[in-house]
C-alpha cells in the first residue's frame, strides 16, 4: 500500500468526507500484527530514529521484510520527553552538515509524510552574557555561513525588538550582550513526528510491534542471527538498535561495552498563556533553553541530572536551576505556575556527538550517543542508518560518527551540542 492511497490519504476532500462522518471510518494509522519468524532487519526502539530508520529503508534502499520492535507504547521514550528544538547552528563541520541536513529534511517532513508534523521555523537565538560569550558566538556563526548555513548575529537593539520580554535592563541579573540566531531553526511536534513516520513506514509493509521487549541478542560465529524478545526469538541478519539511553544495556547484551553514560535530563512546562515568546531562546552559559507552545504552555529545560540513572524521573534541582535561569532572563514569567515536568534517558557521548555506525559485531549496527540533539536529528539520523545497514557502509555524512572515534582519537568535541558532557 502506498502512503498516499487517495482513500486513506489526509487531504481536503478526505476531510470534508469524515468530517460529516464524525471521523469515525478513518482507517488506522499502521497495523498491529504478531511478530513474524524471521526479517531482513530488525530496528530495537520505536522511537523517532527507528521508526524513521524504517521508513527510508523501505522507501530509499527497497528493505520492506523489516520489523521495528518497541518495549513499550510507539514514541514514549524520548521521543515524547523532549523540548521539541529544531536546528544545525553548530560549530564543527561534520555536525554542522549532518543536522544542516536533518533540517533540511525537516522542512519538507509534513509534505513527505503526508502527515502535519507541526514544524514551526520560529528562529532559534543563542545568547551571549560576556564578551567571550559574544566572541564564540561570532565565530560560530561565521563557521556556519562558511558551510552554508543562515546566521545572523545580533544586537542588544535587535534583541529588543525580537524578544520583548527579555530583561536588558541595567539592573538585570544576568547582562545580555547579544546573539545569534538562526532563523530557519524552530520546533515541531514530538508525538506527531512518530506517528507521522510509523504510518508511512507501515503503509510500506514495515511491522511496528509494540510491547515486545529484546532480552537478548543471539550471534553465531561473530555475527548477528536475530534477538530473544519477550514475544520469542525473531531472526534478522541485521540489528538496528536506536534505543537512546538504553543503549548501553543494548549493547552488553552483544558483548560490547560502549563508550556512553545515561543520564536523566529533565524538562517541564508552564500553564499555557497568550503568545509572548515567538522564537527558542537558548544561553549557553546557563545551559538554559526556553519555548512556546502552540497551546501556549512555555516550554523550559536545561542540565542533565549530574548521577547516572535509567530512571525516568529525576531530582529537584536541575528544574530549580531552569526556573531561576528562566526568571533570570525573563523576569514577567515569574507570575506562571509550573504545570507539569518529566524527564528522558540520554545516552551521553564522550565528544558530545553521536554514534552512527557499524559496530564490531557482524550484523549490529548502532545509532545512539545523541545527548542533548536526539529529536532534531530524527529525520537525517534515520536517513543516514538507513543508507549504513542497507549498504553495509556509511554515508559521508555520518562517516564521522564512527564508534573507533574514541579508540583512535578523532573525537568531535561540539560544543554546540550542550554541556560538555566529559564534566558530568
Amino acid at each position: 500500500m502506498d502512503i498516499f492511497d487517495p482513500v486513506t490519504a489526509f487531504s481536503f476532500l478526505n476531510l470534508a468526507r469524515n468530517a460529516l462522518t464524525g471521523h469515525r471510518n478513518w482507517a488506522r494509522m499502521w497495523r498491529s500484527p504478531p511478530p513474524q519468524p524471521a526479517y531482513d532487519v530488525v530496528l530495537v526502539g520505536g522511537g523517532g530514529h527507528g521508526l524513521a530508520t524504517a521508513y527510508y529503508l523501505a522507501k530509499l534502499h527497497g528493505i520492506r521484510r523489516a520489523a521495528v520492535l518497541e518495549k513499550s507504547w510507539l514514541g514514549g521514550g524520548n521521543t515524547g520527553r523532549n523540548t521539541t528544538m529544531v536546528r544545525s547552528n553548530y560549530l564543527l563541520r561534520p555536525n554542522a552538515m549532518f543536522y544542516e541536513h536533518s533540517l533540511k529534511l525537516w522542512e519538507g517532513l509534513s509534505g513527505e509524510l503526508n502527515y502535519n508534523v507541526m514544524f514551526s521555523q520560529r528562529g532559534c537565538i543563542t545568547l551571549a552574557h560576556t564578551q567571550s560569550d559574544l566572541t564564540g558566538l561570532m565565530r560560530r556563526g561565521n563557521a556556519m555561513r562558511l558551510n552554508g548555513i543562515d546566521a545572523e548575529l545580533l544586537d542588544r537593539e535587535a534583541l529588543a525588538r525580537r524578544l520583548p520580554a527579555l530583561d536588558l535592563s541595567p539592573t538585570a541579573r544576568l547582562p545580555v550582550l547579544g546573539g545569534l540566531e538562526q532563523p530557519r531553526a524552530g520546533t515541531a511536534r514530538h508525538d506527531a513526528v512518530a506517528w507521522g513516520y510509523a504510518r508511512a513506514a507501515d503503509a510500506m509493509g514495515v511491522d511496528i510491534i509494540q510491547n515486545c521487549e529484546v532480552t537478548g541478542i543471539r550471534r553465531e560465529g561473530g555475527r548477528v542471527t536475530g534477538v530473544e524478545t519477550t514475544l520469542g526469538f525473531i531472526a534478522a541478519p541485521k540489528v538496528g538498535l536506536c534505543v537512546a539511553g538504553s543503549s548501553g544495556l543494548l549493547g552488553a547484551m552483544a558483548g560490547l561495552r560502549l563508550p556512553i553514560e545515561t543520564h536523566v535530563l529533565q524538562a517541564m512546562v508552564s500553564e499555557p498563556v497568550k503568545p509572548v515568546l515567538d522564537a527558542v531562546v537558548a544561553s549557553g552559559a546557563l545551559h538554559f533553553y526556553a519555548s512556546q507552545s502552540d497551546k501556549g504552555e512555555l516550554v523550559m529545560g536545561g542540565d542533565i541530572d549530574g548521577h547516572n540513572s535509567y530512571a525516568q524521573r529525576g531530582s529537584p534541582v536541575p528544574l530549580d536551576h531552569a526556573v531561576e535561569s528562566c526568571l533570570a532572563l525573563f523576569p514577567a514569567f515569574s507570575r506562571l505556575r509550573q504545570l507539569r515536568s518529566w524527564g528522558g534517558l540520554m545516552d551521553m557521548t564522550m565528544d558530545g556527538s553521536p554514534i552512527i555506525a557499524k559496530t564490531p559485531v557482524e550484523g549490529l549496527y548502532l545509532n545512539g550517543g545523541w545527548c542533548y540533539g536526539g529529536f532534531k536529528a530524527t529525520p537525517a539520523g534515520g536517513w543516514c542508518f538507513a543508507h549504513t545497514i542497507a549498504r553495509d557502509e556509511p554515508h559521508a555524512l555520518n562517516a564521522p560518527f564512527s564508534l573507533d572515534r574514541f579508540a583512535t582519537g578523532a573525537l568531535i568535541d561540539e560544543r554546540g551540542a550542550g554541556a560538555t558532557p566529559w564534566l558530568h
